[in-house]
């Protein structure tokens, strides 16, 4: 029977997170990161083994996870992170073993597994949130933000990721098409690439915003100092904020509020292109989705109305 010594948890750590640096997407890493960090601090704070864990730690761990109202989604998220920090440093997984498996077995019983979804920004909604009146810089940015963000299906971390030269045009015969370059997202990690066309009006409001801002260069949106200059980027974090922020000033319903995040412009398009008749497969490539049962996830409480003839 193999015999693991113990090991420093914080130096450990801190060595995986420089070892999988640019290997991984920048969310997953602050994921692992702070996931491990909770279970580091739990394991602490009881008197138990951090890394590599034991079979016991774990299953208390998932315990006391379910007492602080985590969801089964965030369980399961904290225990993917545990077990890739424990097999990037070749050591045993505790999280596989028989016992682990039964308690988060019963952790699903017991909490299910179905997640929030968040509340979608339809067109109909996102016309209520488009500025209306351009009276500030961050107006400009908000509207193009808003367009773009419904048009490409854009993930949070493709949004604050394009640059002011993924945005152009070309003509083709007598038809102008407005796109923006797609230069790496969640389901194309090696960086491939995708080009989304948008509509003209997302162009021109998208142009108008990089007028104002007075850029030529670097990220496309950014976030806007007191001063009312753009800055040079904008954070993941601030986009859920933004939508929060513009939703509260059309008077939407709190309960809306709450569940509008930085998904519910991505789970709206997806539903307005269900209703347009869109097919599976179209849907798909437009949200650069790679599988069936993620893009059911977001339209499988939203039906097509039943018209009778």
């Amino acid at each position: 029977m193999n015999k693991q010594v113990k090991l420093n948890p914080d130096s450990l750590l801190e060595k995986t997170m420089q070892k999988i640096n640019g290997a991984y997407a920048a969310s997953t890493i602050r994921a692992y990161k702070e996931d491990c960090l909770c279970f580091i601090n739990f394991c602490n704070n009881n008197s138990l083994s951090p890394l590599p864990a034991t079979p016991e730690a774990v299953c208390l761990f998932i315990k006391s996870l379910i007492a602080s109202g985590k969801s089964s989604a965030g369980i399961r998220r904290a225990l993917c992170g545990l077990s890739s920090i424990h097999q990037l440093n070749l050591l045993i997984d505790a999280t596989a073993h028989p016992d682990v498996k039964l308690e988060m077995r019963r952790m699903h019983r017991q909490l299910g597994r179905s997640r929030k979804q968040a509340y979608p920004i339809t067109q109909e909604i996102l016309e209520k949130l488009i500025p209306q009146k351009m009276e500030s810089l961050r107006d400009y940015r908000d509207k193009a933000l808003l367009l773009i963000a419904y048009d490409t299906l854009a993930r949070r971390s493709e949004l604050i990721s394009y640059q002011v030269d993924d945005l152009f045009k070309h003509v083709k015969g007598t038809i102008t098409y407005y796109c923006i370059q797609i230069r790496k997202s969640k389901t194309d990690q090696e960086g491939d690439g995708k080009i989304a066309h948008i509509r003209k009006s997302t162009y021109l409001a998208t142009q108008e915003w990089i007028q104002q801002a007075n850029i030529s260069e670097g990220f496309l949106f950014r976030g806007i100092s007191r001063g009312n200059t753009p800055l040079q980027s904008l954070g993941g974090g601030q986009i859920n904020r933004i939508y929060k922020r513009l939703a509260r000033s059309v008077n939407l319903d709190s309960q809306i509020i709450e569940q509008i995040s930085g998904h519910s412009m991505r789970v709206g398009a997806a539903q307005d292109l269900l209703t347009s008749g869109a097919s599976m497969p179209m849907i798909m490539s437009r949200g650069r989705w790679s599988k069936t049962d993620t893009v059911m996830k977001y339209i499988e409480k939203f039906t097509v109305p039943y018209i009778d003839s």
